[in-house]
């Protein structure tokens, strides 16, 4: 969590409060710079795809939009009696307001007569009315000038815009043309190369294949060759694991590669018997060095996994190539690495002539060396599998080396052994495609189209106050803004990147915590746009009914899973994950089976791997119902979401008015309105204002602007979040690992520091029984 330390008076008055917010207005541009953007390639690259799924989402939706929709669960069915009682009530009703009516129109029309009959128009009465009429016309110029003075001074001040000046200047207009047809440019720049790409390839390996192929042949009956010179048999081919020919085409002398695999033989064989003394071993060393070396406390960076990344780009930036690295053989034991050749061209970007290429599109002799590559590594496969079996008849013809034949064959059974170990999951649906799953599971619910919200749609001030809350020994809720920073980090950018997910810490499941109303739905359909990902949804109130039995969960999760894997990025989203994980079930939820996926889950969870952009999020607001060490083991990334605080509800109160049709003028203190709505989430606010602003109340705004009155006696009628709640979900976070690490790092003490002591109890625990 992001904190700064800023002093601030305690929020008395409401003229002091809304000066505050104007000063902070200042620094809030600061603090938009530091959060992390979010790439917008995510979707550009992808447009094509996203909208081809789109289309087809919508056509199934379309078809299935006649099908009745099942009822949502807990839904109950009216008696003939209650049936008969609600329509009764609701036409006696109806009859009311119409003779209620009738009786007011009645009314008016006997109170018109009567002010026409008692008229009695005179000089006096015609001189009151002009006075009347003078009165409210000039208070009516008087307001507009006063208005308009305030507002001139407030320009002159700087603190408000001018009106008159054009709301788009012609430099962004400007900026905005160039970026849409830089846009164009680039779309077709990408075509050009794709379709550069296929006929480079299929040119290549037309034309120099033949020759790789041959090349390589030649080069390794030459290495047979040397090495049966020099050790008087021939050697053991590489085996594909190990890369194949691609060992020999190494910078070394063919002596040093044999004495490279005896040493791997060797290790191999001498892993089994020496495991566990080895471990035992460490474990002492490593004790033995935490007593002599004591670390610092507190909270510790591990090092970076992309700093590699960034050190390849620049090398391959400015060309450098350490020229060490590549020992000069004799011409008899040196064979040409393609790849290291490659570096020379490729390696040079910083001193590039780029002076003739004004379109700035691809250079063909990029393509191939890239494309030489991979053209060569797909022959080097073929022509191992024909060196294979040419080296095994050169021995039969030689007909000394059964040994090697021997070891070769121990080594097929070792690899078939270990590959027995291994199971394969079994295909349920490889007779079904991808698409017909893809419907299956829209039809029946489980794949939901994402709203159209984004993550900066999360509204969310920073928490200036929490360095100085710390400071008085109390630890401050992370804010709204930290949350959506979070979400980026662990949900936006390693689903929409697969370079970041493969470095990034494998999260597979994240659980959000907080009273209803703060927005985690808000923010798993943000993320799915944000991503252009998938939405499942196996909330437990929308499985029911659907696959029944247990052979039915399987297929189900096994859809699912299939479906997210192959159209990834996807996310499967859990509402109200409590339920799965019940201390106890209610009675009226038993029919629901709501802890049907506990046991099925966390098994098919454990099939996600790394290169799998996968992500289920857990939403719920009653943890304290679930067991807490079932939840954490599913559940590894717990983000608590609170209230929100007095400058996120500032900020969220001039933004929802204005974007439901509202004016924010003077007469809206909406700090003092920020000050009064302490406990409602954003939900509550959302609901106010839409309710404030109808289609009439908006069409009045220009004669009856809006005061912070009407927003009171709304919120009077709501329920708030009270604090109690918001600390027993502190309480219960607190008991969870991260929590836990939390209270660690921010007590700087040491997680050895607990364990001797836990130990010592433990041990006298077991001594007693």
């Amino acid at each position: 969590m992001l904190n700064v330390k800023v002093i601030l008076n305690p929020p008395v008055l409401a003229g002091n409060i809304h000066q505050q917010n104007t000063n902070n207005n200042n620094k809030r541009s600061h603090w938009e710079d530091l959060e992390i953007p979010i790439p917008r390639y995510f979707i550009s690259e992808r447009s094509k795809t996203l909208r081809d799924r789109s289309k087809m989402l919508s056509n199934i939706l379309d078809l299935i939009g006649e099908v009745e929709k099942p009822k949502p669960a807990g839904e109950r069915t009216l008696s003939v009696e209650d049936a008969v009682r609600i329509i009764q009530l609701t036409e006696r009703a109806r009859q009311g307001r119409l003779r209620a009516k009738f009786m007011r129109e009645i009314q008016r029309d006997q109170e018109r007569q009567q002010k026409n009959k008692d008229r009695d128009v005179g000089a006096s009465t015609i001189d009151q009315a002009a006075v009347c009429i003078q009165k409210v016309w000039k208070g009516f110029l008087q307001r507009k000038r006063t208005k308009q003075e305030r507002e001139e001074e407030m320009i002159f001040l700087g603190m408000a815009m001018d009106h008159s000046l054009p709301q788009l200047f012609p430099a962004a207009a400007s900026a905005e043309d160039t970026k849409t047809r830089r846009r164009t440019t680039q779309e077709e720049h990408e075509e050009d190369y794709q379709k550069s790409l296929i006929s480079i390839t299929n040119s290549l390996r037309e034309l120099e294949g033949p020759n790789m192929r041959e090349t390589m042949k030649d080069q390794i009956r030459q290495w047979f060759i040397e090495c049966h010179d020099a050790t008087g048999s021939f050697p053991d081919y590489p085996e594909e694991e190990d890369g194949g020919s691609a060992l020999i085409f190494a910078d070394k002398t063919p002596q040093q590669l044999m004495e490279e695999l005896a040493a791997k033989e060797e290790e191999e064989a001498n892993k089994k018997p020496k495991g566990k003394e080895e471990t035992k071993d460490k474990g002492k060393k490593e004790k033995a060095k935490g007593g002599e070396e004591e670390e610092e406390p507190g909270l510790k960076m591990l090092p970076s996994a992309f700093l590699s990344e960034l050190q390849k780009g620049q090398k391959t930036f400015t060309g450098k190539f350490n020229l060490t690295s590549f020992t000069l053989w004799p011409v008899s034991h040196l064979i040409v690495d393609t790849n290291c050749c490659a570096l020379y061209v490729t390696d040079v970007w910083q001193n590039r002539d780029e002076s003739k290429n004004f379109n700035q599109r691809h250079e063909a002799e990029l393509i191939k060396e890239e494309r030489r590559r991979e053209i060569e590594a797909e022959i080097r496969l073929q022509v191992d599998e024909l060196m294979r079996q040419e080296l095994a008849n050169w021995k039969l013809a030689v007909g000394g080396d059964k040994g090697g034949k021997a070891k070769a064959t121990a080594k097929k059974k070792k690899g078939s052994k270990s590959g027995k170990k291994k199971k394969k999951e079994k295909d349920l649906t490889a007779d079904r495609t991808i698409e017909s799953l893809y419907q299956e599971l829209v039809e029946q619910g489980l794949l939901k189209p994402a709203d159209n919200v984004k993550l900066q749609d999360y509204i969310g001030d920073y928490s200036y106050l929490g360095t100085t809350l710390r400071q008085t020994d109390i630890e401050p809720m992370p804010s709204l803004s930290d949350v959506r920073q979070v979400m980026a980090l662990y949900a936006v950018l390693p689903l929409g990147s697969q370079v970041v997910h493969e470095k990034a810490p494998l999260v597979k499941a994240i659980l959000l915590v907080g009273p209803s109303g703060v927005g985690k739905k808000m923010l798993v359909h943000g993320i799915c746009q944000e991503t252009g990902a998938n939405l499942f949804d196996l909330s437990p109130l929308n499985l029911v009914g659907k696959y029944p039995g247990k052979s039915g969960l399987q297929m189900m999760l096994h859809m699912v899973f299939k479906v997210a894997r192959l159209m990834q990025p996807s996310v499967i989203w859990i509402g109200e994950a409590e339920k799965m994980f019940y201390k106890k079930v209610p009675k009226e939820e038993k029919e629901l089976d709501p802890k049907r996926l506990k046991k099925d889950l966390p098994k098919i969870l454990k099939s996600i791997k790394g290169g799998d952009r996968v992500l289920i999020i857990g939403t719920t607001n009653s943890p304290l119902n679930a067991d807490l060490k079932s939840l954490c083991k599913l559940y590894t990334k717990i983000i608590l979401i609170p209230r929100p605080d007095y400058a996120s509800r500032y900020v969220m109160w001039k933004q929802l008015i204005q974007h439901n049709g509202g004016v924010v003028t003077s007469a809206l203190d909406i700090s003092s309105l920020a000050k009064i709505s302490d406990g409602y989430t954003q939900g509550h606010m959302i609901r106010v204002v839409r309710g404030i602003l109808t289609e009439r109340r908006v069409q009045q705004l220009a004669k009856r602007p809006l005061v912070s009155a009407e927003f009171i006696s709304h919120l009077a009628k709501t329920d708030p979040v009270f604090q109690d709640e918001e600390e027993a979900l502190k309480v219960w976070y607190s008991k969870t690992p991260l929590g836990k690490k939390r209270i660690k790092a921010a007590s700087g003490k040491e997680e050895g520091g607990e364990a001797p002591a836990k130990g010592g109890k433990d041990a006298k625990k077991k001594g007693k029984k």
